[in-house]
């Protein structure tokens, strides 16, 4: 009978290969936590308040505005219409006034509606022209709106268009609109460069995080003037 004998790992090089095969547990997990960096700077960005582009959402099937209003149509031929996420992250909460009633025409480059953020106000222009068909009941004048669902819920007309193709034409689409919205926050930052320093210089700082980064909700606190400039040189300036 031939005879067996044991070998003990700890007296021969076993124990490296059990560290060296603990290593490898280690860099699998830790590979698989580095493969997803986009998605977790993002989180932590905005747990922080910084505005990016990879904090935005800017979904691929709409029709965004130069005054940064969006619009969509539905398979029935209505088109709902709302401000885009780059606009509520600017502003921070706000309420929505002077709201058209249902049957109400409207024409492109008219009054859409006001946004107010603790007395500040903004006037929207209309994307499209139309009757509209519905507003959205969510949008009281006590209701404040941030920008957990801008494409979603917090849509504010649905719109029967009567000359979409035409008034669409020059609108940004897919890729063009992500091209467009990176564009529109470095243009952001040009406006506040110049805006802060004549209203308000003491807050020159509070505008931006350390690294030249915007914060989040930024026109919150910057006072009426800031805005004044805002309506004037970056939505109505297109």
């Amino acid at each position: 009978m031939e005879s067996f004998s044991t070998i003990d790992i700890f007296d021969t090089k076993g124990i490296e290969y059990l560290f060296i095969i603990g290593y490898l547990f280690l860099l699998i997990a830790f590979w698989r936590f580095a493969i997803k960096p986009v998605r977790i700077t993002s989180q932590i960005k905005k747990v922080i308040g910084i505005l990016t582009e990879s904090v935005l959402q800017i979904p691929q099937g709409l029709f965004y505005s130069k005054n940064h209003t969006w619009t969509h149509m539905e398979p029935s031929g209505v088109a709902n219409v709302g401000l885009d996420d780059l606009l509520h992250h600017i502003t921070g909460d706000i309420k929505f006034h002077k709201l058209i009633e249902p049957g109400g025409e409207i024409h492109k480059g008219e009054l859409l509606t006001e946004i107010y953020h603790q007395g500040k106000m903004l006037k929207i222009s209309a994307p499209i022209s139309g009757q509209i068909i519905q507003v959205n009941p969510l949008l009281n004048d006590n209701q404040l709106i941030g920008s957990e669902d801008t494409y979603g819920k917090f849509w504010v007309y649905k719109i029967k268009p009567n000359n979409w193709i035409a008034e669409t034409s020059s609108y940004y689409f897919a890729d063009d609109a992500t091209t467009w919205i990176n564009k529109e926050l470095s243009r952001f930052k040009d406006f506040l460069a110049k805006s802060i320093p004549k209203h308000s210089p003491q807050t020159s700082l509070f505008a931006l995080q350390d690294g030249g980064e915007l914060r989040d909700n930024t026109l919150s606190e910057l006072p009426d003037g800031v805005w004044t400039d805002f309506q004037q040189d970056f939505l109505n300036d297109i």
